[in-house]
């Protein structure tokens, strides 16, 4: 559990966040929820916030395309997971939708197949059927479409696959 930090002047959390901001990419969300905890007030921690951006330790953009580069790299993320996540962020759609675009269909599913194959050693079940519908579950549950899942399911050649209906 988070505990409240010792309340500072604005001067002060505009340079804790500017520190922060430098060391590791930051949404305009997580400076705000930090600015909350330090007990910052609204109008301070607006105006916090806008020096962050003129300063550039603040883009929008740049942390949605890095978030969405680490969590399809190293957490093998899907992209409706991703999106989801971003949104909880409260980042525009607009700027997801830009981010994404820099981004080609392969390099977001291309962790997809290793991801089910180890999957496959792990998972027990009385039928194929049984197994490929686990699978299906697991593959959803890291934001992955549907569509992309079957697809990659009928590559690896693995049978009893439920009817694609959309």
């Amino acid at each position: 559990m988070d505990k409240p930090e010792k309340i500072i002047n604005a001067e002060q959390a505009y340079a804790q966040m500017a520190r922060l901001c430098s060391r590791k990419e930051c949404c305009v969300w997580d400076v705000w929820q930090k600015l909350k905890r330090m007990s910052v007030s609204e109008e301070d921690a607006g105006a916090i916030i806008d020096r962050l951006k003129k300063g550039r330790y603040i883009d929008e953009a740049r942390y949605t395309r890095n978030y969405i580069h680490d969590k399809v790299a190293f957490n093998k993320w899907g992209s409706m997971k991703i999106v989801l996540s971003l949104r909880q962020k409260q980042i525009p759609a607009e700027v997801i939708d830009a981010a994404f675009e820099e981004f080609t269909e392969s390099q977001l599913s291309e962790s997809l197949p290793q991801l089910l194959e180890a999957k496959k050693r792990t998972v027990k079940g009385n039928s194929p059927y049984e197994i490929n519908g686990k699978l299906i579950r697991y593959a959803l549950g890291r934001g992955y479409p549907m569509k992309e899942v079957l697809r990659c399911m009928r590559e690896m050649n693995l049978n009893e696959l439920p009817d694609e209906t959309e």
